[in-house]
């Protein structure tokens, strides 16, 4: 068995970076102030204060929401385009168009190591960060199956990838500290706080789950690690949003663990809920006040899939005050196309789209967000 990296070899890894240089976009530089990230105890100590920070009910704004994203495949030569059109289509326009916006890159962040003994392995070069902030993304989540899927070279390489990355990475650290970490935007004036963490029950999560002492992946079977978090956040910010990786591959109804975690977090003061892994898209509502979205599907994606429905995809915004209510939603539907690329839909086939994501929420349990 593959020994993981000592604590001792990262400090010398990270201690050699480079600052990636670059500047971002005028989008985020106009709305989003890159924040910090938070310090939660993530593996004990007492509960969380009380006291939430404090929001501002007049302010108003939107939160944009993706699926899973590769550069593998048929999406590799996407790290290659130029404007107009990013990397992820025109869709991207929809991302930018919001004051943040969030989805979960499935790979490790690597050119090295060897594949992990399982049937899937990805991996995209550090480049990949940049293209993705190109593209109107603010914020990446790694928590997931496939973030260390080239061993200990290709964990050294993400963690130095998170550290010299233009836009933030949630769900993965140095430790469980970092991972489970929020990252705390400014976003016109409001604080957003943005966690991540896996559900998947897999190899990723055995074996490279962060510790006290071990860099890895934010693992959401430690749920009371995960709703620590989620109040420690809520201390810093009125707005929290988890992005989970969860559900079971092509079922398109959420799972008891799933249902159970997102009351969980919900009592722990999220805002917004939301995540992917299953291929396939599920329903999205709200639960008491916090929007609860099951599964976003398949967004940028590298191949075919033999699940139903899982080219259907889109954008989700939400609309939020400045207090963490959420307000509103609107959905963009998508279809991913022989590219692998999100292309957006319009006119009949859109209402079509919208019609069949809204009935999804029947097996959720879930209330319909506001108009």
């Amino acid at each position: 068995m593959r020994r993981a990296v000592s604590a001792a070899v990262l400090l010398v890894s990270l201690s050699c970076l480079v600052s990636c240089g670059s500047e971002p976009p005028s989008r985020a530089a106009d709305h989003v102030d890159r924040g910090t990230s938070g310090s939660p105890a993530a593996t004990g100590g007492s509960a969380a204060p009380s006291q939430p920070a404090a929001g501002n009910p007049a302010a108003t704004i939107t939160i944009a929401f993706a699926g899973d994203v590769h550069f593998e495949g048929r999406t590799e030569a996407r790290l290659n385009v130029k404007a107009p059109e990013q990397a992820l289509g025109p869709i991207s326009r929809t991302l930018a168009a919001a004051d943040l916006s969030v989805l979960n890159l499935e790979t490790a962040i690597t050119e090295r190591g060897a594949p992990e003994p399982k049937t899937y392995t990805f991996r995209t070069p550090a480049s990949s960060l940049k293209v993705l902030q190109d593209s109107g993304v603010d914020i990446v989540s790694l928590a997931n199956n496939h973030a260390v899927d080239f061993g200990p070279s290709g964990l050294a390489d993400t963690l130095a990838a998170k550290a010299s990355s233009p836009i933030p990475v949630v769900g993965f650290g140095k430790n469980a500290e970092e991972a489970f970490a929020a990252h705390v935007a400014d976003v016109k004036g409001v604080k957003v706080a943005v966690l991540g963490a896996s559900q998947v029950v897999d190899l990723t999560n055995q074996k490279w789950r962060a510790g006290a002492d071990k860099p890895g992946i934010a693992s959401a079977l430690e749920a009371d690690a995960l709703v620590k978090a989620v109040q420690k956040a809520k201390t810093q910010a009125p707005v929290v949003i988890v992005y989970l990786h969860w559900g079971e591959e092509g079922v398109a109804c959420p799972t008891g663990a799933q249902t159970t975690l997102a009351k969980r977090l919900a009592g722990a003061g999220a805002s917004a809920v939301v995540g992917t892994h299953a291929h396939t898209m599920l329903g999205a509502g709200m639960l008491g006040d916090t929007y609860v979205a099951y599964g976003f599907g398949n967004f940028l994606w590298y191949g075919t899939s033999s699940y139903a429905n899982s080219n259907e995809t889109g954008v989700t915004t939400l609309t939020l005050t400045g207090e963490g209510k959420v307000t509103g939603e609107v959905f963009t539907p998508a279809q991913v196309n022989s590219q692998g690329v999100p292309a957006p839909e319009t006119g009949a086939v859109a209402t079509a789209s919208l019609k069949r994501r809204d009935g999804l929420r029947g097996c959720t349990g879930l209330a319909a967000v506001p108009k």
